[in-house]
């Protein structure tokens, strides 16, 4: 068993310089929790920046003394630069990144010299991990601030398992394309193994953004990308449960509330509220419901007390500052517009909590109310309900917070609507005890069921099965002894039969089909094959007759257009028995309606079959129209002796006697081949498979079900494949 080696920005410990001596602050956040709780006979390595740059060593002594104390907890110090560290964390992280990904694009900041910077620190961070990971070790990739990490690590070592956990949201594909460099981001993260979210909402944004940039299908949450197969799942980060729900137990704690009860009276209905200052959290808009539910509701004024707890956050940030001002004054307005002597409606702190404090606030409040606009998660929810041990009390919690689809029974509100988190409040306070515990303990069986170590187990189990799932794909992969062995029997044959697939096979896929013209490279590798005669090439396709003789007439031996429709062997076209266009005139028009309907697709006629292509198509949009199409078309067709056939991004209409096994038949019997290569890559090949002698070689481009007995990952390695089979013979 290797190692686990966890990535993060920041390493579990603080690390401050005082003088000549180091001093180290250790973090005990829900992270540190759950990898504390993995298999601990396995070797461990955290690699993270310490809190102290480059500029903060005197010499070059303190940075190696500072590693040698950090390695022996199994820590591994990342040394960043002070301007490369500024423009990583303070610029593209914290200007780009975090308004971003949480819908504050207005905020957003784009300097090149910000991406710049954040990709040499990604690449620090990979060569911290490099010298130190081998094939069999897992590596563990935390959040935002390491994107590109995973593909950086992927091209140096194809072999090791990765896996990647985002702590915030993941915008919509709108949002997300507003990066200049989404495309690198999603490439970076496409090197995992296993990308893991808090919600299925950001996944599912995070799929559609890797289709829309990428142009990369899913299925079922799987992207397949060659011989390397991500999958894309949830995982609702937990708290420490059994922490949290013992800890109002301890004598510390009383002492705690205790003091907190001695300044609250105690027929107070306590609502609370605890965010870090953060323009995501919607303090503001909390402070405001607050009001108003004053305004609408005074018979509890002087029965309410609003304790709001924001801690410093950023504060060398502008958007930050002006934030407090904000909260400042709403604050200062309200106290001053419902206040009287002896009641004041809010006390507000700015300042953060020791555990044992918190756990206080935890246990006296009545009501903790939370209306994040866009949170990953939002653990103080979660806490909160943990601490609960009278299992009484109730949760007001926006929607938008990742939370919100766990903790259902939760009041949860939209936390614009400033009447209907009023409600929400007045609700809470007047909420029956026996249905606060109905509620609460439905929650609290959650939470203690999949707790943060449940959590990291989770991820741990499906990075590892991920794996076994890529080695399944590249069992039919044509690896270097399987190629040995047909380059062998290639180079031993007198009769030779290449039935070769055109687009996605020898050429790559555009969004326009007449643009897919065969390059040098192909002319030279079919010219090549053909110049040897043994050897008798069929370019077997869907296109049209026209273009496979204008394109591939000279550098092929025989050509089958339109899925076996037409084949030219000599001089002339011939069909394999007699067909019809005339229903033609029943599909065109209804063609024509989803091409008004979906806009990029089009129609290409060939002889004998209509298609509908939606390469060009929104994606979402494609899925939608496609199901719609087939529907309709497998209705009418029932009695026209026609078929659908649904290939890569386009739909075809055809005779249903003819494919491209039967045209394959003709072949097969002209002559006593003792090679036969196929290759193809979508379902259509699948007819030219399943009548090949089962000695025969056939590939399918791609992975997934199929009835070849090989896979190729791409067009490049077909004429990898092609070059070699030519060499051979040379």
């Amino acid at each position: 068993m290797g190692k686990l080696i966890i990535v993060s920005n920041r390493l579990p410990v603080t690390v401050s310089k005082n003088k000549s001596k180091f001093s180290f602050q250790p973090s005990v956040g829900g992270l540190v929790t759950g990898v504390s709780s993995l298999d601990m006979t396995q070797e461990q390595i955290w690699i993270g920046w310490p809190g102290i740059t480059l500029s903060g060593f005197s010499t070059k002594s303190d940075s190696m003394e500072l590693k040698e104390k950090l390695s022996e907890q199994n820590y591994r110090p990342v040394f960043l630069k002070r301007n490369d560290f500024e423009n990583y964390y303070q610029g593209f992280c914290n200007e780009v990144i975090w308004p971003l990904f949480h819908y504050f694009a207005q905020y957003a900041n784009y300097q090149k010299k910000y991406w710049d910077s954040y990709k040499r620190v990604n690449e620090a961070f990979s060569k911290e991990v490099l010298e130190v990971a081998n094939d069999d070790d897992v590596i563990w990739i935390h959040d935002y601030h390491l994107m590109l990490l995973p593909g950086l690590i992927r091209k140096k070592m194809p072999k090791v398992k990765i896996g990647f956990f985002l702590h915030i949201p993941f915008p919509s594909s709108e949002i997300f394309r507003l990066i200049p460099w989404c495309a690198e981001l999603l490439d970076g993260l496409l090197g995992s193994d296993l990308i893991g979210f808090h919600t299925f909402d950001y996944a599912r944004h995070f799929l559609e953004s890797v289709r829309r940039v990428l142009g990369y299908e899913h299925t079922l949450g799987q992207i397949t990308l060659g011989n390397h197969a991500v999958k894309v799942d949830t995982f609702p980060m937990g708290i420490d449960y059994e922490k949290f729900s013992h800890a109002p137990e301890k004598d510390e704690v009383q002492t705690s509330i205790s003091k907190f009860r001695e300044n609250i009276k105690k027929d107070y209905k306590v609502i609370l509220s605890i965010d870090r200052l953060d323009y995501t959290k919607g303090i503001p808009e909390r402070l405001e419901a607050f009001d108003y539910f004053l305004d609408k509701n005074p018979n509890y004024k002087g029965k309410v007390i609003f304790i709001v707890v924001a801690v410093p956050s950023r504060i060398e940030v502008e958007h930050y500052r002006l934030l407090k001002e904000q909260v400042d004054n709403l604050a200062g307005r309200i106290n001053g517009k419902h206040g009287t002597i002896g009641w004041t409606p809010i006390l507000y702190m700015y300042r953060s909590f020791d555990f044992v404090d918190l756990i206080a606030l935890y246990s006296i409040a009545d009501v903790l109310f939370l209306t994040p606009l866009r949170d990953g998660m939002n653990l103080v929810a979660k806490e909160y309900v943990a601490a609960r041990k009278n299992e009484d009390g109730v949760l007001i919690l926006g929607e938008m917070a990742g939370t919100a689809k766990e903790l259902g029974e939760a009041l949860i509100i939209n936390p614009n609507d400033l009447h209907g988190t009023a409600d929400a409040l007045k609700k809470a306070i007047t909420m029956p005890a026996d249905e606060q515990k109905r509620r609460m303990i439905s929650m609290r069986g959650r939470l203690k069921r999949y707790d943060v170590k449940r959590w990291a187990h989770d991820f741990m189990d499906r990075v590892n099965q991920i794996k076994e799932v890529q080695r399944q794909l590249i069992s039919k992969g044509l690896s270097q002894s399987r190629k040995n062995k047909l380059l062998q029997n290639y180079q031993k044959s007198k009769r030779a039969l290449f039935l070769l697939d055109y687009d996605g096979t020898l050429m790559p896929f555009n969004e326009r089909p007449e643009k897919v013209k065969p390059d040098r490279e192909l002319k030279g590798l079919l010219g090549s094959l053909c110049s040897n005669s043994g050897n008798h090439v069929v370019v077997i396709s869907g296109r049209d007759r026209k273009t496979l003789d204008k394109w591939v007439s000279n550098i092929s031996n025989a050509l089958v257009a339109e899925h076996g429709v037409w084949i030219k062997e000599k001089k002339s076209w011939e069909t394999l028995e007699m067909l019809s266009d005339e229903w033609k005139a029943e599909i065109r028009p209804i063609l024509e309606v989803f091409v008004d309907r979906t806009p990029g697709s089009f129609i290409e006629e060939k002889d004998f079959s209509l298609v509908w292509h939606f390469r060009k198509v929104d994606p979402a949009l494609a899925i939608v129209r496609l199901g719609e199409l087939k529907d309709v078309l497998l209705h009418i067709t029932a009695n026209l002796n026609v078929g659908v056939l649904e290939g890569n991004k386009v739909v075809e209409v055809k005779d249903t006697g003819i494919n491209k096994g039967k045209a394959t038949m003709s072949w097969l019997a002209k002559a006593k081949w003792d090679f036969i290569l196929s290759i193809g890559d979508d379902w259509t090949d699948e007819d030219i498979f399943e009548v090949l002698p089962e000695w025969a070689y056939s590939i399918k481009v791609g992975f997934g079900p199929t009835k070849a007995r090989f896979n190729l990952p791409s067009y490049r390695e077909v004429r990898k494949l092609l070059k070699d089979l030519i060499d051979v013979k040379s």
